[in-house]
């Protein structure tokens, strides 16, 4: 396969710099153009603090399409002014990686700075092929960007992964897509010369079909101009409408906003779902999340959030395995985080229902804000001085593992006036049935009256 370089595509310009695709002509070429990943790029961050010493490391980009990996592996090696080569893990065999290795280190001859190998979608690079890479990074002949959409801890082997920094880059925020489509707009000669109309309506479209990948946008919106009605002769205007751009993304934007009502009425939605024990409903609403964008994160802590307040003790699992798919999600991100959502929220929707718990602390809170002051009872306070003994502290206290049963009956442990609440009545739901039961048996005079 060939090898590109970075000075082969620096040296395009006039025509065949037109034959670029408008992403690749608005690629930035400082840290100073690029938009969002502050983070990583922000004066004082780790990026911004290489390009400022010279000074580059191997390092691995996780992050989701269109998020900047490939700008940044360009950027980072131009400050350094070092030799650049770039792979495709996807098609390159370990041939190919074998001649860029050798190129690399030819090219170390000459340079003052040590080459640049950058890897795109290096995940999928074999162990052979890691393996291969992990010599030439080793002995110092590459410094390697690596790219990937995967988890690196899972997809790059343990040696190569102690010798490359993981940095995580995020998805385009709204206002982030906004800039550059703003910028791209305004600056690329093609765009420039033409009159586009893009109303709020089919820019909205594009924000949501674009799902924080700023590439897809950029290609996108190329296609849409492309696909729009010629303009009207004598500075007539090339309007994009939502269809054109619905048709340039190949898909129907969603009425979802993640800032918007829609987000609310369809977590709504979804908790109701749910709650209501539908898996049916549930699995629909979590997909139309996914489907248009949604923060992983955000559906899995409102899943741990539901465990508790809806399922409770009438399943315990359900917290640990909603708890379980925050992790996952995390892990595997999108797409392959669909499979772990639609395990979970099948579970969660059809686990039996209690909200005796979320009832109980709730009345815990209203009667430690309505009488907050209530002294600890003296038997079960901590005796650690000899004062504290004379006072009285622990004197009388039964240890329940001593008594029958390991229950030490007739003990109190609440203050006077509230010995007689009961904040958690479990209901007869599920593994709640169980806990009532053996309530009954321990506190009678609560549980059975």
């Amino acid at each position: 396969m060939p090898l590109a370089s970075m000075e082969g595509l620096a040296s395009m310009g006039g025509e065949e710099h037109s034959f670029l695709p408008l992403a690749e002509r608005m690629r930035p070429r400082t840290l100073d153009e690029v938009v969002g990943q502050k983070h990583l790029i922000a004066p004082g961050k780790p990026l911004r603090a290489m390009t400022e010493r010279g000074k580059l490391h191997s390092m691995i980009f996780w992050g989701p399409p269109g998020s900047g990996k490939t700008t940044l592996a360009n950027i980072l090696a131009r400050s350094v002014d070092a030799p650049f080569f770039s792979l495709s893990a996807v098609s390159a065999g370990v041939k190919d990686l074998r001649d860029a290795i050798d190129r690399a280190a030819e090219a170390n001859k000459t340079s003052h700075d040590r080459s640049v190998l950058f890897i795109d979608e290096v995940h999928r690079f074999s162990k052979s092929q890691q393996d291969a890479l992990l010599g030439a990074v080793e002995h110092g002949v590459v410094t390697l960007i690596g790219a990937t959409t995967e988890n690196p801890s899972f997809e790059v082997i343990s040696p190569l992964l102690s010798r490359a920094r993981v940095f995580v880059l995020e998805s385009l925020s709204r206002e982030d897509l906004e800039t550059v489509l703003d910028r791209a707009l305004k600056e690329d000669e093609e765009l420039k010369s033409l009159d586009i109309s893009l109303g709020e309506d089919s820019r909205r479209a594009v924000m949501a079909l674009s799902g924080g990948d700023a590439r897809k946008m950029l290609n996108a919106l190329e296609l849409a101009v492309q696909l729009s009605p010629a303009p009207i002769p004598d500075g007539g205007r090339i309007v994009i409408s939502i269809e054109t751009i619905e048709g340039a993304f190949g898909r129907k934007a969603s009425r979802y906003d993640k800032a918007g009502e829609e987000h609310y009425n369809i977590i709504s939605a979804f908790i109701k779902s749910m709650r209501g024990s539908d898996p049916n409903a549930a699995l629909y609403w979590c997909a139309r999340m996914i489907e248009s964008g949604e923060d992983i994160e955000f559906i899995a802590r409102r899943m741990i959030i539901f465990a508790s307040e809806d399922i409770g003790n009438a399943d315990p699992n359900a917290l640990l395995l909603a708890t379980a798919c925050w992790d996952a999600v995390r892990a595997v991100g999108y797409p392959e985080a669909q499979l772990i959502f639609g395990q979970v929220v099948a579970y969660l929707a059809s686990a039996v229902k209690s909200n005796a718990t979320t009832a109980a602390i709730g009345a815990a809170m209203e009667a430690a804000q309505n009488d907050p002051d209530q002294p600890v009872p003296l038997h079960i306070r901590n005796a650690p001085t000899k004062l504290m003994k004379e006072l009285g502290y622990h004197k009388g206290y039964r240890y329940a593992h001593s008594e029958p049963g390991h229950f030490a009956r007739g003990e109190t442990y609440l203050p006077e006036p509230l010995q007689d609440k009961i904040f958690y009545q479990p209901t007869e739901q599920g593994r709640e049935k169980t806990i009532l039961e053996r309530l009954k048996s321990l506190w009678p005079e609560k549980y059975n009256r």
